[in-house]
């Protein structure tokens, strides 16, 4: 069988699981965030955190409630790490410098999992577990709760709350990522992860060679990185690493649970404002963009139109021998196309058209599905653009799912999507105009710009993979990326916050021979041009200087 039939099967099984579970894994999620019960467990947290489980919240409780959880986060994060040393199951790991436990805390709590070090080597045990892996689940709740909140917004009627935030991050955890974490992480060690407690020793690889390790907690981090769609791995090869992906169906398996979460929410979402087919058409939008993707970075890969692959005879510099060039690409993909950051092949190696659909993918917003629930508010607000657009062209006032889009929604909407090229753009600039921070680019011209013009992107999108070209453990580099993921969370939340408790106060209006009909093919082919248009005239300057001119040299 040929490279190019086996990466077909390889992405069509991947869309006939998905596709399986879509139904019965969203009507499940539906119940979680729906069902008016508390089990004993939650009952016992919510004691302990002194909240009122019965009791909803206004869209600046509902904010002011996420944005003191995720600092605390943020300060325990720091805390762990920098006294990693005096704590138990350190393995003799240093504390952390300041400007790394700085950059690594806001990375994990921001859902991006972004690394300026290597994971074996600088944090122990207690550091991966009690900080970085229980992030991996508690930041993934976060997303998939504003979401949520986003998607009440929509369906209430003349509201002045939103729901709880402490209910659905307790239920997110305890009842969607916990069990298939659990269950995940038995089938990945199956697979041939490991996962113990024990100090440095020596094990045999699946290539017959011995290897020293740290025995650490790889499997279950492993499903909970993926799950959550998180980067960061305890290997600083992540995904790559025999111990974090060990064959080609334990890769299969990672991308599927990258993708499963944030396609199947369209469903929870189409069954929560009670029209399935608005569901049906924003999975879509997602489909069309993530199929239109994976193709183009397999055949960007696959033709190997670049110098060096040319001459080898296939791109594979950079990519384990294990998966070969396609289920790289689609892994790459998949990763980008989601806020996960996890790798199994250096994207800095990939041919200039690849690495730039790597890129294209963050920045569309991470939308095709996009994050655990970040994925999914920030196609919604892709909507609200699209059906104001479409507003404008017909003379109406513009209207969504029963909500009018007015200047207050609009205004919210464009600022939702502004503040990531802002980031982008301004953070690359900054770089590249500083001949200090230049110097930290390993290559030159197009191809060295592409390498800032990453690790930016994937900053302020909350993704956590690079170019990894780049020398970004510096002191300035630790601290502006940081500022950027906490942006690039923070206020993109706080604007969809904000639009959800707008849209909730407002009472339905009717549809009238006038409304433009959401769930039709013609709208779904309207948000895929708005999106791709939009990302087109934001970045295709710095695209043009970067991974285009280096294809086209």
């Amino acid at each position: 069988m040929s490279t190019t039939a086996a990466g077909m099967i390889f992405i069509a099984s991947l869309i006939a699981a998905l596709a399986l579970v879509h139904k019965p894994f969203g009507d499940y999620m539906y119940r979680v965030y729906s069902s008016a019960r508390h089990n004993a467990v939650e009952r016992v947290i919510y004691r302990l955190l002194g909240v009122r489980a019965d009791a909803e919240q206004s869209w600046g409780v509902y904010a002011r409630s996420l944005l003191a959880f995720s600092l605390i986060s943020i300060l325990f994060v720091y805390a762990v790490q920098r006294l990693q040393d005096k704590l138990p199951l350190s393995v003799g790991m240093k504390p952390v410098t300041d400007h790394i436990a700085w950059n690594t805390a806001v990375s994990f709590v921001t859902n991006t999992n972004w690394q300026a070090y290597s994971g074996e080597s600088t944090m122990g045990h207690l550091t991966q577990m009690a900080a970085l892996a229980v992030q991996n689940f508690v930041s993934a709740s976060v997303g998939m709760a504003v979401a949520i909140a986003l998607v009440r917004g929509f369906a209430r009627r003349s509201s002045d709350t939103i729901g709880n935030f402490w209910v659905d991050l307790v239920r997110g955890s305890l009842r969607i990522l916990l069990p298939i974490a659990f269950v995940g992480a038995l089938v990945l060690v199956a697979g041939g992860l490991i996962q113990n407690f024990s100090g440095p020793h020596e094990v045999t690889t699946l290539t017959g060679h011995t290897q020293s390790i740290t025995g650490g907690p790889v499997a279950s981090q492993e499903v909970i990185k993926e799950l959550g769609t998180n980067g960061g791995g305890f290997y600083n090869a992540n995904s790559s690493h025999p111990f974090e992906n060990a064959t080609t169906w334990t890769n299969w398996l990672e991308i599927f649970l990258i993708l499963v979460i944030p396609f199947t929410l369209t469903r929870t979402f189409g069954k929560m404002v009670g029209q399935v087919r608005q569901g049906y058409a924003i999975l879509a939008v997602m489909g069309v963009i993530a199929l239109a993707s994976v193709l183009l970075t397999n055949v960007f890969e696959l033709g190997g139109h670049a110098t060096v692959p040319q001459a080898a005879g296939a791109a594979m510099e950079g990519k384990e021998v294990r998966f070969g060039v396609s289920n790289s690409a689609t892994f790459a993909a998949a990763t980008t196309l989601t806020s996960t950051g996890a790798v199994n092949s250096f994207h800095d190696s990939y041919t200039p058209f690849g690495g730039m659909m790597t890129l294209f993918n963050m920045m569309l917003g991470e939308v095709a599905p996009g994050g655990v629930g970040s994925g999914l508010y920030g196609m919604l607000i892709l909507a609200v653009i699209t059906v104001f657009v479409a507003g404008l062209m017909v003379g109406r006032t513009p209207e969504y799912l029963g909500k009018k889009i007015g200047s207050r929604e609009i205004k919210l909407a464009s600022l939702y999507f502004l503040v990531t090229p802002v980031l982008v753009l301004i953070g690359t600039a900054s770089a590249m105009g500083s001949a200090q921070q230049r110097a930290s680019m390993l290559n030159s011209g197009p191809h060295g710009l592409s390498e800032v013009l990453y690790a930016f992107t994937s900053a302020s999108n909350n993704n956590g993979s690079a170019f990894a070209g780049i020398t970004v453990n510096t002191p300035w580099y630790d601290v502006a990326l940081g500022l950027c993921m906490a942006f690039g969370r923070f206020l993109p939340i706080i604007l969809v916050l904000a639009l959800a408790g707008s849209l909730a106060a407002q009472a339905p209006v009717p549809e009238s021979a006038g409304t433009l009909p959401t769930h039709r093919p013609q709208f779904v082919g309207m948000v895929v041009g708005v999106t791709i248009i939009l990302v087109a005239l934001t970045f295709l300057p710095a695209l043009a200087l970067g991974p285009i001119a280096e294809g086209l040299s």
